[in-house]
């Protein structure tokens, strides 16, 4: 071995050491609702537990605006992704099935071809999806991350290095086409059906109905039905082991009160595309209703039927960074529940 691989393979494990005993809590525990404990059921979830995340830093990242989150079963590790550009390795600890407590391990710029930060614009990453993750190989996991402000789809490494830039569909690049400039490619997934599957937050402009076209790189698309709240929004999305699709949306009124976050269900298939897809609601999370809840952004599956769900804190002091740890309880198929939501039967019997 050379004096350049010596060198080269200790500074590795320098930095190795130095992730590790950077480790650390980051989270306090939190409760989301008066009425609904750790362990109770709220429609067709249970709650699993809930903690805060610290407004810290690592490495000069700051931990903050979460908007994708991806779990790496291989290396037993939640990644995070910051609307800034940053991707950070958190580490939850769970008791009994319940999400206790968060280490904060270690944190990445994003960084482009040139090996350069990205900065501004390019780097309002929104979307995160994890391939490889649980394969029992380690160091061969890939994330692709969606962006907005600069719509794309790009492949890193785990500790933020460029790969490789997906080719979209020509409708998804045209920035003119989405609502506005921040409201392009916020939710990311992959599919059997499909492969990556991507679309915006928003209905385009000059489409009616509250629809958004949900697009697989192969131009294919099928038209998902947003739930009636305020300014509804598809904020991410997961696929499940049946390969159908578990959604995150967001709705809210002026001021963002009242705040409103569902969880839906929907299949895709070959059949089915440039069709209005059937959609279920799994469950509502309404701050009117007594929810102390944020701006949740970013879902993943983490194993069986539990899931991870984090908010966007925007970087401002008068919201927080929440973790949510769930489990789907419905019956059937992964997410789905027949009954409508309390939001759904408020709208059809306002008095």
């Amino acid at each position: 071995m050379t004096a350049g691989r010596v060198a080269l393979l200790f500074a590795s494990l320098l930095g190795g050491a130095a992730a590790a005993d950077e480790a650390r809590n980051v989270s306090q525990p939190y409760r989301l609702s008066p009425h609904v404990a750790p362990g109770e059921t709220h429609m067709g979830i249970r709650l699993l537990g809930t903690v805060s995340l610290a407004t810290t830093s690592i490495a000069g990242l700051p931990l903050g605006g979460l908007s994708g989150l991806a779990w790496d079963e291989d290396a037993s590790r939640l990644y995070a992704l910051s609307d800034r550009g940053a991707l950070f390795h958190l580490r939850p600890h769970l008791e009994q099935g319940y999400l206790v407590r968060v280490d904060l391990l270690a944190g990445f710029a994003l960084r482009d071809r040139h090996d350069r930060p990205l900065k501004g614009r390019r780097a309002d990453a929104e979307g995160l999806v994890l391939r490889h993750g649980n394969n029992g190989k380690s160091g061969d996991s890939l994330l692709a991350v969606s962006f907005e402000r600069h719509p794309r789809i790009t492949l890193f490494s785990p500790d933020g290095r460029y790969v490789e830039t997906l080719q979209l569909p020509g409708e998804l690049g045209d920035s003119r086409r989405y609502a506005s400039p921040n409201k392009a490619l916020e939710a990311l997934a992959w599919l059997p059906v499909g492969g990556y599957l991507t679309g915006p937050e928003r209905p385009f402009t000059g489409d009616g109905g509250g629809t958004v076209d949900l697009f697989a790189l192969d131009g294919r698309s099928w038209r998902y039905p947003l739930l009636a709240t305020p300014n509804a929004s598809l904020v991410d999305m997961q696929a499940l082991p049946d390969g159908s699709l578990l959604t995150l949306e967001r709705g809210h009124g002026l001021m963002f009160l009242p705040m409103i976050i569902s969880l839906r269900h929907t299949r895709l298939t070959a059949e089915n595309a440039g069709q209005r897809l059937p959609v279920e609601t799994l469950a509502v999370l309404d701050s009117s209703q007594g929810w102390s809840i944020d701006n949740f952004e970013g879902l993943t599956r983490h194993r069986e039927r539990t899931f991870f769900m984090v908010s966007d804190d925007n970087f401002n002091a008068l919201q927080k960074t929440l973790l949510v740890y769930f489990e789907t309880v419905s019956t059937g198929d992964p997410g789905i529940r027949s009954n409508p939501s309390e939001f759904e039967l408020r709208q059809q019997n306002p008095g």
